[in-house]
């Protein structure tokens, strides 16, 4: 392995204590198991289990509440004040995680629903197709929360509306990744995914955690974002498998492919307008308006003119933006 990441083949709660400092971590990413007898998940699933790997462990049902409690307050503790946590889980222990969380000093952000395909079919009931993302944070110094770092203001998406609006909204639709004929685990975390929540609540050089690693997606992905990974995974066969995985990665091998909002459309960061660029603007939209121009095909043509956001612009053409002193 790599300087950037240290994996332990290990249970989270005691390895964490053993091996994570208080406050070290900056961003925690996991999905814990299910609690509902994980290991036939196959049942539910169209695939060769051949490829997938055997070994996972599971939570009984009368033990999740204690199990809860024990990981989430150790996650609490090695998070860095300021920090983030996301955690994938199902409905049926959704509770009890819940509960868990709200006995540490961490603070609600979102409630994000992840929408998926190939649902669990059913025929007495509604089919289960997403799963719930809980968006919580340590209080104490600033968080990280890249706003920009997916889409600027500006960007627009063919059938209108604004490409950052609709990125950030709390339900997420993202496929599974099934990998056909390659070894798997029995649930894991899309690239796609992992991809979002980091880019948005991390920087590079950042320490990300999971406590349940499983396939490792979430070290590959922290890893190949240019972060630094951090980990526990208590079945053997798993950590065994994966963890050579990890000795070929390079760091930073995602970022060459990932998309960059165009720097010439970022927003300034909601920085006050003078009062002489707010008649600046008003007059370039009123010649642009005088020529024909729609709004929205106006308010982009400034976006250029002016590198403020389309909805900073809206707000100075309707006078509705707050002016500097």
């Amino acid at each position: 392995m790599s300087k950037a990441e240290t994996l332990y083949g290990e249970d989270c709660v005691s390895g964490a204590r053993r091996h994570l400092k208080t406050g070290c971590v900056d961003l925690l990413i996991t999905d814990p198991p299910y609690g509902i007898d994980g290991h036939l998940l196959h049942k539910h699933y169209n695939r060769n289990e051949g490829m997938v790997l055997d070994g996972y462990v599971e939570v009984p049902a009368s033990e999740y509440e204690r199990f809860s409690k024990d990981w989430i307050a150790e996650a609490a503790r090695v998070l860095r004040p300021g920090g983030s946590m996301y955690i994938v889980s199902g409905y049926t222990n959704l509770a009890h995680i819940l509960n868990a969380l709200r006995a540490t000093d961490l603070v609600e952000v979102n409630h994000l629903i992840w929408k998926y395909n190939f649902g669990v079919f059913t025929k007495k009931k509604y089919v289960s197709s997403h799963y719930h993302i809980l968006f919580w944070r340590k209080p104490g110094k600033p968080v990280v929360f890249n706003t920009h770092a997916r889409f600027s203001d500006s960007e627009r998406a063919l059938e209108g509306g604004s490409l950052n609006y609709r990125d950030r909204e709390d339900v997420w639709v993202i496929n599974r990744e099934y990998k056909p004929g390659e070894v798997k685990n029995k649930n894991e975390l899309p690239t796609e995914l992992l991809v979002k929540m980091i880019q948005y609540s991390s920087r590079p050089g950042d320490l990300v955690c999971d406590f349940f690693l499983g396939g490792f997606s979430t070290a590959k992905v922290a890893i190949g974002l240019g972060r630094r990974a951090v980990g526990f995974e208590i079945s053997k066969k798993a950590f065994d498998h994966h963890v050579k995985e990890m000795a070929t990665l390079k760091p930073g091998y995602l970022l060459k492919g990932l998309r960059k909002p165009p720097k010439n459309l970022l927003t300034r960061g909601g920085k006050s307008v003078s009062k002489a660029e707010i008649q600046a603007v008003k007059k370039a939209y009123r010649v642009l308006a005088g020529k024909g121009a729609t709004k929205k095909a106006a308010l982009a043509k400034l976006s250029l003119k002016f590198k403020r956001g389309y909805w900073s612009l809206l707000r100075i053409v309707d006078g509705t933006t707050n002016k500097s002193r």
